[in-house]
């Protein structure tokens, strides 16, 4: 026998449930809710929307991660120059 599952219409809302939600989280919620002038129901819909409207964040390996990190610390050649010239400039200051 073959199971299959029927799609679900384009738009059409589920029903979700979260359990076990510890009370002082709940409270939380429904304060916000009201503060928004919304039930805690249109507040939940409302958080859980723009939180997967988020960009998804990029997935890379560890030795991608440590590139992109010493790119952004190892200053150029030309901005080594600088730092270096300045703080020369600084030290030929003091001593005046």
């Amino acid at each position: 026998m073959k199971l299959f599952r029927l799609p679900q219409a384009a738009g059409m809302p589920v029903t979700r449930s979260i359990k076990n939600a510890p009370d002082d989280v709940v409270a939380r919620l429904k304060l916000r809710a009201e503060r928004n002038h919304q039930s805690l129901q249109g507040e939940l819909l409302a958080i859980i929307t723009a939180a997967a409207s988020e960009p998804q964040p990029l997935k890379l390996d560890a030795l991608e991660v440590l590139a992109r990190v010493r790119a952004k610390l190892r200053p150029s050649p030309n901005e080594a120059a600088a730092i270096v010239r300045q703080m020369r400039d600084e030290r030929a200051n003091r001593r005046r």
